[in-house]
């Protein structure tokens, strides 16, 4: 809860693009401290799946990572007030995470961020973190921070699984070699990426993505 608090971009990004920063909002707040404490109320190491950066109808609204109002309620039985505005990300992820058994099974070896944690929009759309060579330089500071703070957490980082397999894996390999944050970095499909271009291969993607996360 901490790291979320504490999330905050200084300086100004370039024109047109705005931060979404939903730890401002108490009613946000109370559900991470929900979801938090019933996931991860102990001291047990977790493998790392970082996406991108949150989106605004998954995170962007719960500020939990690719968990939208819907999956937040029905999945992990946490009541929320928010817009049950369904995203796609959240669907593939709570698909994958019904196949490894269940939130309480996934959520007790596995805890999901983002390169970046805090989202953008541009003209009211989502708008990631390396769409733009300059916003990307604006915020390596940022981005370093959070990766630190979140290995900080308790993460097994021998291993890190990387939501995207163009640029936000890429990035993130650059950013490793500086940092050594990590020993190895997978690959994995990005879900919205899965359920916008291949949907007739989703159930083949799931069992491809499962079998590389099971431990």
């Amino acid at each position: 809860m901490k790291l979320y608090r504490s999330l905050e971009i200084t300086g100004p990004l370039p024109e047109g693009i705005e931060v979404m920063n939903p730890y401002k909002n108490q009613e946000v707040m109370d559900a991470c401290r929900r979801f938090y404490s019933k996931y991860y109320n102990d001291n047990n190491g977790r493998r790392l799946i970082l996406g991108i950066n949150p989106g605004r109808f998954g995170a962007g609204v719960t500020g939990i990572p690719f968990t939208d109002p819907k999956r937040l309620e029905k999945d992990c039985g946490i009541k929320n007030g928010f817009d049950k505005k369904p995203e796609l990300s959240s669907d593939f992820i709570y698909r994958m995470i019904k196949m490894m058994g269940g939130p309480d099974h996934f959520y007790s070896h596995y805890y999901i961020g983002a390169v970046s944690p805090l989202g953008f929009k541009k003209d009211g759309k989502n708008y990631n973190y390396y769409d733009s060579t300059e916003l990307m330089h604006r915020l390596k500071k940022f981005i370093t921070k959070s990766l630190v703070e979140q290995v900080g957490l308790g993460i097994n980082s021998r291993k890190c699984y990387c939501l995207g397999q163009g640029k936000n894996y890429e990035y993130l390999q650059m950013l490793n070699s500086d940092l050594r944050l990590f020993s190895e970095i997978v690959p994995l499909p990005h879900p919205r990426w899965v359920m916008q271009y291949r949907r007739k291969k989703l159930n083949e993607i799931l069992r491809q993505t499962v079998k590389s996360l099971v431990l």
